[in-house]
């Protein structure tokens, strides 16, 4: 286990190197920083005395290891647009989107697991099949289709809710969350479901795929054969099997939950990272596109890494595999 954690460790740390590396060229082929900061008014002097306060004046080289050196504590300089720490902007909209992804995951994961099982065991019956139908629906429509629609029900024909904005909030500590207030709650739902359909219906086809896959193998037949109780049978050994591959999907799309927000969130107007991310791009704002695409590239990281160490945990086969190397 030990090998293996720092086997896994260093590929993280080159993959974070390489991730790095393409940040940090965003500086030296996008937009020039001094004029973004001056204007075009500013004289040659005033350019050069920034350029050189900017350390741009230095080589390749130590531009590159300055600039990793200070993102491994955090910091990514000073927002172009914003005149404010990239830092303090992303640890103020974190919260929002890491709170909107978690309320997505845990509606994918509530729903998608028991609607799989669910169209596995009764295959071909009405119900089985209207969620196979509603499933590819969820799978083809976009994001952004997907929440307009039900701006329009909710929030516009029967104004049960709201459709922009975060609504009210609490802090606790330097974390701010709207899961404590009843508006928080309100504004949180339709951007949730919206965020949620797709990795819900995706979890739920490959919880019916591997439940059918799983049913067919021999140790099931012969579990019939000992006369198990069907439920025994279906939630004690074929479920449990089946989630070896959910793990994989989940933990990825629990990542892409973060970082492909961004739709999600400008449709709603919710205050996170996806909506600074495209403010950013459109004002060219290099620093906050360097921190964003560092900070998604960690959550990736860490969240394989914390699957492959899911995987000892369920599946005992991979734990005598990494004792035989």
């Amino acid at each position: 286990m030990l090998v293996f954690i720092l086997r896994r460790l260093a590929q993280a740390v080159v993959v974070m190197l390489t991730v790095a590396f393409i940040a940090f060229m965003l500086f030296q082929y996008v937009g020039d920083p001094v004029n973004n900061l001056l204007g075009q008014d500013a004289t040659p002097e005033q350019r050069e005395q920034l350029r050189k306060d900017l350390g741009l004046d230095q080589s390749f080289a130590v531009q590159f290891a300055h600039f990793a050196g200070n993102a491994v504590q955090g910091e990514f300089g000073v927002s172009l647009k914003q005149g404010r720490k990239v830092s303090a902007l992303i640890a103020e909209r974190f919260p929002a989107t890491l709170e909107l992804s978690a309320t997505a995951a845990v509606i994918a994961l509530v729903f998608g697991i028991p609607l799989g099982v669910y169209a596995a065991l009764r295959r071909g019956s009405f119900g089985s099949q209207v969620l196979m139908t509603l499933s590819l629906l969820g799978v083809a429509l976009p994001t952004f289709l997907i929440g307009i629609l039900l701006i329009l029900i909710f929030a516009v024909q029967l104004a049960w809710l709201p459709s922009y904005g975060r609504g009210e909030v609490v802090m606790l500590g330097a974390w701010s969350t709207g899961l404590l207030t009843t508006d928080g709650l309100r504004h949180l739902l339709l951007p949730g479901i919206t965020l949620a359909v797709f990795q819900l219906t995706l979890i739920m086809r490959i919880v019916r795929a591997e439940m059918l896959e799983v049913l067919r193998a021999d140790y099931i037949k012969f579990a019939r054969a000992r006369g198990l109780s069907d439920r025994t049978i279906y939630f004690g050994h074929a479920l449990k099997n089946t989630l070896v591959p959910v793990i994989t999907i989940t933990g990825l799309q629990l990542g892409s939950l973060i970082a492909f927000a961004i739709i999600t969130e400008t449709v709603f107007q919710w205050p996170g990272m996806g909506l600074l991310f495209i403010q950013a791009v459109q004002f060219a704002d290099i620093p906050v596109m360097a921190a964003y695409l560092c900070l998604i590239s960690l959550i990736f990281v860490v969240i394989n890494l914390v699957v492959d160490l899911l995987y000892f945990a369920v599946d005992p086969r991979l734990r005598v595999s990494g004792g035989a190397h």
